[in-house]
């Protein structure tokens, strides 16, 4: 059996293609197409026209592709770029029919979901009562639970794009009242469910995304070409010292750092703000650093559920009303 995913995020839209049997979904085929979504909306939050023929094109390429590797679909969605934007019914409708493909923006909280079930199905059940911490590009998830899926699951408005976006823009590197004003922004955002987080008493916690990512290898893990199944933690107290070399450095330096990329240096310095006033906040001194996040999320809900739960989870479509998933098709390997 082979699936196909297509998520489209505030920076890039990425598809995975993968071989499910067995339960595992076991990647076969990845590519990614960089858009930067978030750098072309309007004061609003409304996508640009030049912007939305760009993902149109991107997600019409993700399902040549899966064609051509035998994974019909996909199952496509995008997240807070989209899913906040008040073009967001245009946007979906112009995908569809420019490619022919639904996408789905998903509720924030079942992206937090989805994730946490992808940390708990890489961790297994040793890890416990297990936290999870999401930041993206508009939003930042955070989950909690004892099983399978979270009993506590919340989307915030602190993804990294965004906070650059709104606190960060007046001075390169930033001065000390802008990074007073973002870190007062972050406490208020995170000051009830962090106290939900410290009352669980998580034994695990569990961060994702590439920002996390970035921000690991930054403090000192081992760089992704060693592979998903090298350990990688992420301190609290490395983390603090990363925020104060990143806010000592403008943009175009921080590209220099370990680990921190070009396309992202910018928003790295509010992505590791949010990530160390996260931990600090929760009581969680480190955390596991998880490869697999919202786009395995959605592969194992297919495996264990089957389709029908896509269309309970989806919130809305390229109609103007929320609409059914259609079934993905499973085909075999390429011949």
């Amino acid at each position: 059996m082979r699936v196909s995913v297509v998520d489209a995020g505030s920076n890039t839209v990425r598809l995975v293609i993968a071989d499910v049997e067995g339960g595992v979904p076991l990647p076969v085929h990845t590519v990614k197409w960089k858009l930067r979504l978030s750098e072309q909306v309007g004061p609003d939050g409304t996508i640009a026209d030049e912007a939305v023929e760009r993902l149109v094109k991107a997600v019409a390429a993700a399902g040549a592709t899966a064609r051509t590797w035998h994974a019909a679909g996909p199952l496509a969605f995008a997240t807070a770029v989209v899913r906040a934007a008040p073009n967001r019914h245009e946007v979906l409708q112009r995908v569809a029919s420019g490619t022919g493909i639904r996408m789905y923006t998903l509720p924030g909280e079942t992206e937090a979901e989805l994730t946490f079930l992808a940390a708990r199905r890489w961790l297994g059940w040793k890890a416990g009562p297990l936290a999870l911490l999401d930041i993206g590009g508009g939003s930042l998830e955070v989950a909690f639970g004892r099983g399978r899926l979270p009993g506590f699951a919340v989307s915030l408005p602190l993804g990294a794009n965004r906070l650059t976006q709104e606190h960060l823009g007046v001075q390169d590197p930033p001065g000390p009242a802008e990074l007073k004003e973002l870190r007062r922004r972050i406490r208020h955002e995170l000051r009830d469910v962090a106290a939900r987080i410290r009352w669980e008493r998580p034994r695990t916690a569990a961060v994702t995304s590439r920002t996390f990512q970035q921000l690991a290898r930054l403090c000192g893990a081992a760089p992704g070409r060693y592979g998903p199944f090298v350990a990688r933690e992420l301190a609290s107290g490395d983390l603090r010292e990363a925020v104060r070399a990143l806010a000592a450095l403008p943009a175009a330096e921080r590209a220099q750092l370990p680990g921190i990329s070009a396309p992202r240096a910018a928003q790295s310095l509010a992505g590791a703000v949010v990530g160390y006033t996260a931990l600090k906040l929760m009581g969680l001194p480190r955390a596991v650093v998880c490869p697999w996040a919202i786009r395995e999320g959605v592969l194992l809900r297919y495996i264990e559920d089957g389709a029908d739960w896509w269309t309970d989870a989806t919130g809305e479509t390229a109609d103007a009303a929320p609409a059914p998933a259609a079934a993905l098709r499973i085909a075999g390997p390429p011949a």
